[in-house]
Protein backbone atom coordinates (compact mmCIF):
# COMPACT_ATOMS: atom_id res chain seq x y z
CA UNK A 1 0.00 0.00 0.00
CA UNK A 2 1.24 3.64 -0.92
CA UNK A 3 0.03 7.06 0.23
CA UNK A 4 0.76 9.58 -1.30
CA UNK A 5 0.14 13.55 -0.50
CA UNK A 6 0.66 16.61 -2.92
CA UNK A 7 1.85 20.06 -1.77
CA UNK A 8 2.89 22.93 -3.55
CA UNK A 9 0.11 24.33 -5.71
CA UNK A 10 -1.21 27.80 -5.58
CA UNK A 11 -2.19 30.97 -7.66
CA UNK A 12 0.53 32.15 -9.89
CA UNK A 13 0.27 34.73 -12.99
CA UNK A 14 0.83 33.38 -16.48
CA UNK A 15 4.72 32.82 -17.02
CA UNK A 16 5.31 32.21 -13.14
CA UNK A 17 6.82 29.27 -11.52
CA UNK A 18 5.58 26.62 -8.87
CA UNK A 19 7.15 23.44 -7.73
CA UNK A 20 4.69 20.81 -6.85
CA UNK A 21 5.89 17.98 -4.47
CA UNK A 22 4.41 14.45 -3.75
CA UNK A 23 5.26 12.61 -0.26
CA UNK A 24 5.07 8.53 -0.79
CA UNK A 25 4.61 6.37 2.50
CA UNK A 26 6.19 3.23 2.41
CA UNK A 27 9.26 1.22 2.31
CA UNK A 28 9.36 0.57 -1.57
CA UNK A 29 8.56 3.95 -3.33
CA UNK A 30 11.88 3.48 -5.42
CA UNK A 31 10.41 0.64 -7.21
CA UNK A 32 7.50 2.63 -8.30
CA UNK A 33 6.93 4.92 -11.58
CA UNK A 34 5.88 7.97 -10.04
CA UNK A 35 4.11 10.02 -12.15
CA UNK A 36 1.88 13.96 -12.48
CA UNK A 37 -1.53 13.95 -13.92
CA UNK A 38 -3.63 17.27 -14.21
CA UNK A 39 -7.64 17.26 -14.48
CA UNK A 40 -9.09 21.14 -15.33
CA UNK A 41 -12.83 21.72 -14.92
CA UNK A 42 -15.00 19.54 -17.60
CA UNK A 43 -11.98 17.37 -18.96
CA UNK A 44 -10.78 14.29 -18.59
CA UNK A 45 -7.40 13.05 -16.52
CA UNK A 46 -4.20 13.90 -18.63
CA UNK A 47 -1.09 12.82 -18.16
CA UNK A 48 1.76 15.39 -17.64
CA UNK A 49 4.88 13.86 -16.84
CA UNK A 50 6.58 10.36 -15.08
CA UNK A 51 9.93 9.70 -13.50
CA UNK A 52 10.86 6.24 -13.89
CA UNK A 53 12.78 4.12 -10.96
CA UNK A 54 16.08 4.32 -12.89
CA UNK A 55 15.30 7.96 -13.91
CA UNK A 56 14.03 7.86 -17.26
CA UNK A 57 11.33 11.19 -17.39
CA UNK A 58 8.08 11.26 -19.85
CA UNK A 59 6.23 14.49 -20.58
CA UNK A 60 3.35 15.58 -22.58
CA UNK A 61 4.04 17.38 -25.51
CA UNK A 62 2.45 20.55 -23.94
CA UNK A 63 4.16 20.41 -21.07
CA UNK A 64 8.12 20.28 -22.63
CA UNK A 65 10.83 22.17 -22.03
CA UNK A 66 8.51 23.90 -19.27
CA UNK A 67 7.94 21.53 -16.67
CA UNK A 68 10.72 19.15 -15.07
CA UNK A 69 10.21 15.44 -12.79
CA UNK A 70 12.36 14.40 -10.58
CA UNK A 71 12.29 12.16 -7.57
CA UNK A 72 14.06 11.67 -4.54
CA UNK A 73 14.35 8.23 -3.66
CA UNK A 74 15.77 8.27 0.17
CA UNK A 75 12.95 11.06 0.77
CA UNK A 76 10.19 8.87 -1.02
CA UNK A 77 9.21 12.19 -2.90
CA UNK A 78 8.38 13.11 -6.37
CA UNK A 79 8.65 16.47 -7.58
CA UNK A 80 7.76 18.67 -10.50
CA UNK A 81 8.78 21.92 -11.26
CA UNK A 82 6.62 24.07 -13.72
CA UNK A 83 8.00 26.66 -14.99
CA UNK A 84 6.30 29.63 -17.83
CA UNK A 85 3.49 28.46 -16.85
CA UNK A 86 0.29 29.09 -18.91
CA UNK A 87 -3.39 29.90 -18.21
CA UNK A 88 -3.84 26.63 -19.75
CA UNK A 89 -1.66 24.98 -17.20
CA UNK A 90 -4.62 25.44 -14.63
CA UNK A 91 -6.15 22.08 -13.21
CA UNK A 92 -6.05 20.28 -10.06
CA UNK A 93 -2.33 18.05 -9.82
CA UNK A 94 -2.54 14.56 -8.89
CA UNK A 95 0.59 12.08 -7.76
CA UNK A 96 0.09 8.35 -8.74
CA UNK A 97 2.37 5.84 -8.27
CA UNK A 98 2.34 2.28 -10.47
CA UNK A 99 4.57 -0.60 -10.98
CA UNK A 100 4.28 -0.14 -14.69
CA UNK A 101 5.62 2.36 -16.72
CA UNK A 102 2.98 3.44 -18.59
CA UNK A 103 0.88 6.57 -19.51
CA UNK A 104 -3.01 6.39 -18.79
CA UNK A 105 -4.64 7.44 -15.74
CA UNK A 106 -5.90 2.91 -15.44
CA UNK A 107 -2.50 2.23 -15.25
CA UNK A 108 -1.86 3.76 -12.06
CA UNK A 109 -2.59 2.00 -8.65
CA UNK A 110 -2.49 4.77 -5.98
CA UNK A 111 -3.18 8.63 -6.29
CA UNK A 112 -3.04 11.43 -3.75
CA UNK A 113 -5.81 13.81 -3.14
CA UNK A 114 -4.82 16.78 -5.64
CA UNK A 115 -3.39 19.81 -5.22
CA UNK A 116 -5.33 22.76 -7.50
CA UNK A 117 -2.88 24.80 -9.47
CA UNK A 118 -4.30 28.30 -10.58
CA UNK A 119 -2.61 30.75 -13.54
CA UNK A 120 -4.13 34.13 -14.25
CA UNK A 121 -3.13 35.77 -17.72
Amino acid sequence: QVQLVESGGGLVQAGGSLRLSCAASGRTFSRYVMAWFRQAPGKEREFVANVHWIGNEYYRDSVKGRFTISRDNAKNTVYLQMNSLKPEDTAVYYCAAATRALRTVESYDYWGQGTQVTVSS
